[in-house]
């Protein structure tokens, strides 16, 4: 423990070390770009940081923090300067931080797929087959009800079905059926 350092601030760095690599993936398949990835995870474990204390449930730690990232991001699009500045004619050939197991083709072609769906038909796929929540919990997570989790996820299950069988890659989606 670092000179200083109290047993909460511990066990929040240790909570932060092992999570921070999920949440960051989990930011990225949200929003297709690990800048902006990496803005919505600080910004969800800036959250947790000052809600630290108010916290009972260290085993509700990881919905508090999903929780915050969704509705980051969710806010996040809504902001027109994000809207702005994402706004290219041609997105670049490479990645920030893709790695090796990013660069296969099916992949590339369904997280291509996935960021051209709308934003909480994104975060409702992502919520439900990512983190494999059920209807109850994606809807606390988005704020809404169990019906619009339905609704959202059975439009974005179709439209990604249509993006990927247009590109040719439906073989992906099978998983999902």
């Amino acid at each position: 423990m670092p000179s200083g350092e109290t047993e909460e601030q511990r066990q929040f760095r240790e909570y932060f070390t092992a999570r921070r690599d999920a949440v960051r993936r989990t930011a990225y398949l949200l929003c297709g770009d690990w800048y902006w990835a990496d803005d919505l995870t600080q910004t969800a474990f800036m959250r947790l940081a000052v809600s630290w204390r108010k916290v009972r449930d260290r085993e509700a730690l990881d919905g508090f923090v999903r929780t915050c990232l969704v509705r980051a991001y969710l806010a996040d699009v809504r902001r027109v300067w994000r809207k702005r500045e994402r706004s290219v004619a041609e997105p670049p050939d490479v990645t920030g931080h893709a790695g090796a197991s990013e660069a296969t083709p099916g992949r590339m072609a369904f997280t291509a797929a996935l960021r051209r769906l709308p934003p909480r038909q994104r975060a409702a796929l992502v919520c439900r087959y990512y983190q494999d929540l059920d209807v109850a919990a994606t809807a606390a997570v988005l704020g809404c009800s169990q019906g619009t989790v339905k609704s959202q996820t059975a439009r974005g299950l179709t439209r990604l079905r249509e993006l990927l069988e247009a590109d040719g890659e439906l073989t992906m989606m099978e998983g999902l059926r």
